[in-house]
């Protein structure tokens, strides 16, 4: 199977979960926190939302051979997207949801298989990147809804991912060993005296992406503090 065939087929999945979450979802457990400061579960929504449409765009786009930005009128209307669209009551933000990424599905059917290659503005990559970083917000925003999923379901496929990902948060000055105890595969960034992580793949990939996680143990006591989010890259 294509590269781009299995990830946008995990991409699916992790909808349909989503789906089956915001099934339960009334407007109480909307207005309610999530597990981002500041951030209602209606934030969470609507970033879900916005995202997906902003993929849908970079692929349509790039199969024109054109690059378009990530969200029109960049971050300041991404930020008051969000804001405007948190209120909204429960039955109108599963809705927007669902629309949004069946929407970004139907996108993804309609190309080929040179259009995955195709560049897009979004960190200076491919439409293939853009299908990466869909699987990497719904599965971590899905958590952060702290509803009935969490990232002790993430499979072994979806944290390696995001493992290589965010190698860049590893703290600078040090070599930074994970060794995940259910999984035979090691990781080591950096340079400098070895800190050694530990603690079950799905734990570490929580921590790794900031998110609570437990049992997660270093040599040093408690884990080390994390650089920020990977930076968008260069332009190639």
């Amino acid at each position: 199977m294509a590269e781009h065939q299995s990830v946008a087929d995990a991409v699916r999945k992790s909808h349909a979960r989503l789906s089956t979450v915001l099934g339960g979802l009334d407007d109480g457990a909307a207005r309610g926190p999530s597990l981002l400061p500041g951030w209602s579960r209606g934030h969470v929504l609507t970033h879900i939302q916005d995202v997906a449409r902003a993929f849908a765009r970079q692929a349509e786009y790039a199969r024109a051979g054109e690059l378009v930005e990530v969200y029109d009128g960049g971050r300041p209307a991404r930020d008051a997207s969000i804001e405007a669209g948190a209120g909204r009551p429960a039955a109108e933000l599963a809705t927007a949801v669902t629309e949004a990424i069946g929407e970004l599905e139907r996108v993804w059917d309609g190309l080929d298989g040179e259009d995955w290659s195709r560049p897009v503005r979004y960190r200076h990559g491919t439409v293939l990147d853009t299908v990466y970083a869909q699987w990497r917000e719904v599965e971590i925003h899905t958590v952060d809804l702290a509803l009935d999923y969490s990232h002790t379901e993430w499979t072994p496929e979806f944290c390696a991912h995001t493992l290589d990902f965010l190698a860049p948060r590893a703290p600078a000055g040090v070599t930074l060993r994970l060794e995940p105890e259910d999984s035979a595969r090691t990781r080591a960034w950096g340079s400098g005296p070895t800190v050694t992580v530990r603690g079950r793949l799905t734990e570490i990939t929580a921590w790794l992406a900031g998110r609570p996680a437990d049992g997660v143990s270093s040599d040093t006591g408690t884990p080390p503090e994390l650089g920020p989010w990977p930076p968008h890259p260069s332009p190639r």
